[in-house]
């Protein structure tokens, strides 16, 4: 226990180390224009545009949420506690940032070219399939916003405390990686939907 709390702090406590910024300011830029761009589409309602935003924010969610599940979660797993710590505090903040701008990309885009092409009317021979991608897409659009991003964030705060509860660090990370290896298995399944409804 000793050992942990030790290997995990990040501020004045260990030399050298700088606290970490947990909302990276130099990502907000990006941020804002991306969620710009979404709203331009939807005002305008220039479906070039309404396609771009969706196949962007959903193709880069998509490919994340993949690496995150499949690949970085499994290798973080393995990293030893203070190894853990140190790509933590350089890879969540960027996530704090990336994630609620391509789930914004991606719902509000999508939505919307739904609509604008029939998908929502019952007679829709597509109605299903967007349906459920709606339903599935809105499970992993509550587990990023409503559990990832949280225990996200909650880590970034606890490593920046003068003594950081490594218990409380490690019990987060678990659920960060096991719902990023959740949603990256359900992204599948999206790929289906959207591969499916392409093909219509």
């Amino acid at each position: 226990m000793a050992e942990m709390l030790d290997t995990t702090r990040t501020t004045s406590d260990a030399p050298g180390r700088e606290r970490i910024q947990i909302v990276p300011l130099k990502g907000l830029p990006f941020a804002g224009g991306a969620v710009l761009l979404v709203l331009v589409a939807i005002a305008t309602n220039w479906r070039w545009l309404l396609m771009f935003a969706h196949v962007v924010g959903g193709g880069l969610w998509t490919a994340i949420d993949l690496f995150v599940g499949l690949v970085i979660g499994p290798i973080m797993g393995r990293l030893s506690i203070p190894a853990r710590a140190e790509f933590s505090s350089k890879f969540m903040p960027a996530m704090v940032v990336i994630m609620p701008t391509l789930v914004t990309m991606n719902l509000g885009s999508g939505f919307q070219l739904a609509r604008q092409l029939g998908n929502l009317s019952p007679s829709s021979p597509n109605h299903s399939w967007v349906i459920a991608s709606m339903v599935v897409v809105g499970i992993m659009a509550t587990i990023a916003l409503g559990v990832l991003e949280p225990a996200n964030i909650a880590v970034l705060f606890e490593m920046n405390k003068p003594a950081p509860n490594g218990e409380r660090i490690a019990r987060l990370m678990k659920r960060f990686i096991y719902t990023a290896g959740v949603t990256g298995i359900m992204q599948l399944a999206t790929l289906v939907i959207m591969t499916r409804l392409a093909s219509r």
